[in-house]
This record gives C-alpha cells, sequence and structure tokens, in this order.
C-alpha cells in the first residue's frame, strides 16, 4: 500500500461490524496506511460523517469507507476484501481476527437473526 491515497475508512464505536473491521487493520498493521474515523451514536462527529458519505452512497451507513479516490463501500466484508487486496494479507491466516468473526460476532449475528424472527413473530401474532 505505498500510494499517496490513504483509504479511509468510517467506524461507528459499538458496532459489530466496525470491530470486525478494526481487528483486522490492527492485526495486519495497517494502521499507518489507513485513516480511520471513529465516532459515536448521536455525537457532532456523526453528524460530521454522514454529511460527508451522504453524496456518495445511496444510505449512509455502518461501516464505511473510500477504498480508492471517489470509490465509497459499506459492506464490512466487502471492506475487508479490499483492504487485505490491498495489503496482501489473507484475513482467513489471521488468529485474532479469525477468533472475533468465529466467536463473539458470529454469536452476535444468531442472536439478531433470532431477535428478527421474534419480532416477525410478535408483528404476526
Amino acid at each position: 500500500m505505498t500510494e499517496a491515497f490513504k483509504p479511509i475508512v468510517y467506524l461507528k464505536q459499538n458496532c459489530p461490524f466496525c470491530m470486525k473491521i478494526r481487528l483486522f487493520i490492527l492485526e495486519a498493521g495497517l494502521g499507518a496506511e489507513v485513516e480511520t474515523r471513529d465516532f459515536g451514536s448521536g455525537t457532532p462527529q456523526e453528524d460530521t460523517v454522514r454529511a460527508e458519505l451522504k453524496d456518495h452512497l445511496d444510505k449512509v451507513s455502518f461501516p464505511a469507507a473510500q477504498i480508492r479516490p471517489g470509490q465509497f463501500i459499506t459492506e464490512s466484508d466487502d471492506i475487508i476484501a479490499a483492504l487485505a487486496r490491498k495489503s496482501g494479507r489473507d484475513p482467513a491466516t489471521m488468529p485474532i481476527y479469525q477468533n472475533y468473526v468465529d466467536g463473539p460476532f458470529a454469536a452476535l449475528m444468531r442472536l439478531w437473526k433470532e431477535n428478527m424472527d421474534l419480532k416477525k413473530a410478535a408483528a404476526a401474532a
């Protein structure tokens, strides 16, 4: 990653998808080669980030990244894949990242799906 442009990654606090990207960046040693813009929900920083992204995304959601000048993406797996291609690092070989993805992240996704299913069932009742 020796280009003059540094990818910019927008990471919301307490977001499990954002944490996944943060762990990849840290374990891959990309901290100096990727700019992160961190913010919390409901903060002025979030307002600034949303204003910065609104003209580049159909729907502003997080995480988000500007991978190349003018190229914005929002899916955590897509962001990690783009950073992995640029850095030559394979997420599958990163034990801390994989531990998070296979452990806490997978558990959170199961709970999220269960919650959505319960909401659907309650709405249909």
